[in-house]
This record gives structure tokens, C-alpha cells and sequence, in this order.
């Protein structure tokens, strides 16, 4: 029997899962699965839930079948195979693949979970899905019409995971998906996401909804700068220019941060955004806003778009022209973009910071959670749980199990 509940009154989380040998205590590790071999199982339903087949796949050379329509469905960017696949191959190193595939019995997909198992001589070994940290999201995927599945698709997959594993991180999760129905899970932090809903309306009728002193501000700085400037918004659309592009994205948001305040882009991040910036250029889903004053770059908005929505991932600007707010600028730009051309909505991602709130029009948040087997793990998992008052809930835990 696998590891209990860390909160009394939760079952056991893998009560579902086979069966395995024991000695001295410790459940034999299954002979790992040959590469780009599909692991399946198909156990009929105890729960009231579908028949679903289940499949785990150590392999990103290609896309598992239905995983580019599911994550169009999903509408979650950090969902795609192009994401995932990027991220590996910067990431992966010293890790183990388990894309974990539920399929109904007529085939169709109902969830892919992008997970990978970390594999180390420490006693501790940890299942996340692929893509976290610049993940504004977790690589969770389910269609939007059985999105009540994705807390027992994960249970099912972790249940019945090929390998051994200790803890699960399920980082950035859905806010507004019900993770506490899984047994024995440890909430870890919340955080914000706030959403601004477009669903057809005009720029103008959504600056009609907001006070007067928030229309006077977007309308008035823009203008204010034009009167005086030079100003040019410039989105990158030119594979040979995009270097460069990113290049000034990076100093910019270095200038904004310092080198000590932001690790965005910096070392292995900054190739891993080259090289996803570029295969999103060629999807069509990138959004590089250069924002010249007077034909200088003095801010930089970074973004995506896909599955009707806009992405606002990250940004960067010219402290020496805080004053004229280019950054507030850019930002509105790229909003009000995103109205005219039929987004149906602009999500700011990860963050309450208190400038996003005064686009918003909802907040559904990030969820962080944990599950744990065996008595070092839940010791591990009950210490993050201790420092909630902290910064970052877990922070030490998240540090140990990446090294």
C-alpha cells in the first residue's frame, strides 16, 4: 500500500494502483519502459467514472495523437506539444518522461497530463508536469467539456504511474477546479491570474465600464506622449529581425529589474524563449510589442496568442522614462489590440499585482498542490506547509527537489 493521507479524514490516493512485491517495506521499482513505448492499461471504472484506457508515453519526438486539437481546446499555450517539447530539451536533463494519455473506448482523447519523474541518488523522487517554471500554468489538458475530469485523470495517472514516486508538485494549477477532491492532497500556495473579459465587446465599451479616472489615464498618457513624441508601436513579424527583437526585450526588462531582481531570461531561460519565441512566430502565436519613442526602444511587451485569447507574459522598459509611464502605455496598446481584432479575452497570467487589477474583470487564480508517500516525503511536504508565511510557500522544499 502506497503512502497516506496527510490530512486525516483523505483515503489513499493510490488505492487504485496495482499491486506490487515488497521487500524490507519498499515497493519493488517496475523495469522502466522501453523509449517511445506506450505503457497501457485499461481497468474498468470503480467509481462511477468513464472506461478509459490509459497510456504512458516516454517520448516528445512527436505529439501523442489528439494533443494539438486538446490543447487548442484547452486554450492553454503552456499546454502544447511545442512548449513541452522546447522545455525538455533544455530541462530534461537527469529526468524521466511520463506523458500520461486517457482515452475513451472509441478513441477519443479526454486528457493528456505532461508529466516527468525526476530521477536522482537522493531519496526523494518527484513527478511534475512539464514546463513549470516559465510556465505561467500548468501543462494540464483536458477539452473544456470534461474539464470536471482533470483532478481524477491525475489521480488515475499518478495511481497507476509505471514508476516509483515520492511527491507530486502540481504547480499553477487551475484556480477554479476542485484539487482538494484528491486524497491526501496538501494545498501549497494560491496566486493570482486575473482575466479580462472581452467576449465581443469594443475597446470603448470597456473603458465605459471602468471609473473616469482610469479612462482619463490610458487615454491621457498615450496622447500626452504623442504630443510631444515620436511614437511608434512596432509588433515583430520578421523571422530574420526577431534576434534582435529579443535582444532588446532582454536588456529591457534587465534595465527594469536588474540583473539580481528577475530570472526570466536568465541563463538557460533566455535560449529556452529564443527558441520557443521562434517556433511561436512560425505557429503565428507570437506578440513582440516594441514600443520607439523618437525611434528608440524604450519599452517591450512579450506575448502570446492562441485559442482566442492574449497572453501577457513579460515586459520591459527604460527606467529613464517612468515619468512619460511607457510601460502603462504598452500595456494598454496591447489590450486594446487584443479587443480590435476579436480576442475574446487577455489574460495578464501569474500575479495580483495591483495594476492588473484595475484591467481585470475576474481573478479565477493559480492553484500549488501536493501529494506524498512515504514518512520523508510527507515530512517534506509538512515543512512547506510550515512556511506558508513566507515569500514563497515551500521554497526550500522546491529548491531540495531540484537539485
Amino acid at each position: 500500500m502506497m503512502a497516506g493521507a496527510l490530512e486525516a479524514g483523505h483515503g489513499d490516493l493510490h488505492s487504485a494502483a496495482q499491486p506490487t512485491r515488497r521487500d524490507g517495506g519498499n515497493p519493488k521499482q517496475p523495469r522502466p519502459a522501453d523509449p517511445g513505448r506506450a505503457v497501457e492499461t485499461s481497468e474498468p471504472s470503480q467509481t462511477g467514472r468513464p472506461d478509459l484506457r490509459l497510456e504512458v508515453v516516454d517520448t516528445l519526438e512527436h505529439p501523442p495523437g489528439g494533443w494539438t486539437e486538446l490543447a487548442e481546446r484547452s486554450g492553454n499555450i503552456f499546454a502544447t506539444w511545442e512548449w513541452a517539447s522546447v522545455w525538455w530539451r533544455h530541462f530534461g536533463r537527469s529526468r524521466r518522461l511520463l506523458v500520461t494519455t486517457l482515452r475513451a473506448t472509441d478513441g477519443r482523447t479526454v486528457a493528456i497530463l505532461p508529466l516527468y519523474l525526476r530521477w536522482s541518488t537522493r531519496p526523494i523522487r518527484t513527478v511534475r508536469f512539464l514546463g513549470h517554471g516559465p510556465a505561467d500554468q500548468a501543462a494540464l489538458l483536458c477539452d473544456p467539456a470534461d474539464r470536471q475530469m482533470g483532478p481524477w485523470a491525475l489521480q488515475r495517472a499518478l495511481a497507476e504511474c509505471p514508476l516509483r514516486w515520492d511527491i507530486f508538485l502540481g504547480e499553477r494549477l487551475p484556480g477554479d477546479e476542485d484539487w482538494s477532491s484528491l486524497p491526501g492532497v496538501t494545498r501549497l500556495r494560491r496566486e493570482g491570474s486575473p482575466v479580462v473579459r472581452i467576449d465581443g465587446r469594443s475597446w470603448d465599451s470597456f473603458l465605459a465600464s471602468k471609473s473616469r479616472n482610469f479612462r482619463q489615464q490610458v487615454r491621457r498618457r498615450e496622447r500626452r506622449l504623442a504630443k510631444q513624441h515620436e511614437v511608434r508601436f512596432r509588433l515583430s513579424d520578421d523571422p530574420k529581425r526577431l534576434g534582435d527583437d529579443l535582444d532588446v526585450l532582454f536588456e529591457l526588462h534587465e534595465a527594469r529589474w536588474g540583473r539580481r531582481g528577475s530570472r526570466n531570461f536568465a541563463g538557460v531561460h533566455k535560449a529556452f524563449h529564443r527558441d520557443f519565441a521562434a517556433l511561436a512566430l512560425d505557429r503565428g502565436w507570437l506578440r513582440l510589442w516594441t514600443m520607439e519613442v523618437d525611434g528608440t526602444p524604450v519599452a517591450a511587451w512579450c506575448g502570446y496568442r492562441f485559442g482566442g485569447a492574449e497572453y501577457y507574459y513579460q515586459s520591459g522598459r527604460d527606467p529613464a522614462w517612468d515619468r512619460a509611464s511607457v510601460g502603462f502605455v504598452l500595456l494598454a496598446h496591447s489590450i486594446r489590440e487584443a479587443f480590435n481584432d476579436g480576442m475574446h479575452e487577455y489574460r495578464l497570467l501569474r500575479g495580483g499585482e495591483a495594476y492588473k487589477g484595475r484591467f481585470a474583470s475576474e481573478d479565477p487564480g493559480l492553484e500549488t498542490i501536493g501529494l506524498a508517500r512515504g514518512v520523508a516525503a510527507r515530512a517534506l511536504l509538512a515543512g512547506a506547509v510550515a512556511a506558508r508565511g513566507a515569500r514563497f510557500p515551500g521554497r526550500r522544499l522546491l529548491a531540495r527537489l531540484a537539485e
